[in-house]
C-alpha cells in the first residue's frame, strides 16, 4: 500500500467527515469535478479522496501557490500552476498532454475563485476535446459527506449536460454554504 494511500486512510479514521465514494472508469483518466468549491478545506478533502482511491490526479491551482518553497510541494501533489491574469491556452495545453497519453485524473473546481459569477467552462472543453468521462466530486456540510459521485460523459449540449450537473449539486452545501455558487456556464445565458 502506497504511503499516500496509508496517510488517506488514516485522515479518514480521524475525520469528522464520511466518505461516500462510486467506483470509478477503469481507464484511469478523466474530469474529476470539486464543487461547490468555497473553502480551502476542499483540498485537503480533494487530497484524501485521491490517497483513498490511490488516484493518479493532477489539479488547478492560482500561480501564486507555487511560488518559492512551496512550490516543489504542490507540484510533487500534482499541482498545475494557472496564471488567472493570463489563463490563454491552458485547455490546448492540457488536451495537448492528454492527447498525447498522458494518463491521469484532473481535478477542476469550475467555481475558480468562489466569487459567485458561475462556472468556468474549461473542464468542459477538456471533456469534450478529448472525449473524457466527468466525475462529479462533492463537499456536503450538512450531511457531512465529501466523495466522488456519478460519472457522465458529457454530449454536446451545454444546458443539458449542466442540468444533469445542477440536479447532482442541487442539495450540496459546501464547507461554507453562502460561497456556493450555481453550476451555471456563461455558454448558457442568453446573449452568449
Amino acid at each position: 500500500m502506497s504511503l499516500r494511500r496509508t496517510a488517506a486512510r488514516a485522515y479518514w479514521r480521524l475525520s469528522r467527515w464520511n466518505l461516500v465514494t462510486e467506483r470509478l472508469p477503469q481507464d484511469g483518466a478523466g474530469i474529476l469535478i470539486g464543487a461547490p468549491h468555497t473553502s480551502n478545506w476542499d483540498f485537503v478533502l480533494m487530497l484524501a479522496i485521491g490517497g483513498e482511491g490511490d488516484l493518479r490526479f493532477r489539479w488547478l491551482g492560482k500561480h501564486t501557490l507555487f511560488k518559492g518553497i512551496a512550490g516543489p510541494l504542490m507540484r510533487g501533489l500534482g499541482g498545475i500552476p494557472v496564471d488567472r491574469r493570463d489563463p490563454a491556452g491552458l485547455v490546448d495545453e492540457l488536451v495537448s498532454r492528454i492527447s498525447a497519453g498522458e494518463r491521469f485524473y484532473l481535478v477542476v473546481t469550475p467555481e475558480g475563485t468562489r466569487s459567485g459569477h458561475g462556472w468556468k467552462s474549461g473542464f468542459y472543453r477538456i471533456a469534450r476535446a478529448c472525449d473524457l468521462p466527468v466525475t462529479l466530486g462533492y463537499v456536503d456540510r450538512t450531511t457531512r459527506t465529501t466523495g466522488l459521485g456519478p460519472t457522465i460523459r458529457l454530449t454536446g449540449d451545454v444546458s443539458a449536460d449542466m442540468d444533469v450537473i445542477r440536479a447532482f449539486y442541487a442539495d450540496k452545501a459546501g464547507a461554507v454554504p453562502s460561497r456556493r455558487t450555481e453550476p451555471r456556464l456563461r455558454e448558457e445565458l442568453p446573449g452568449d
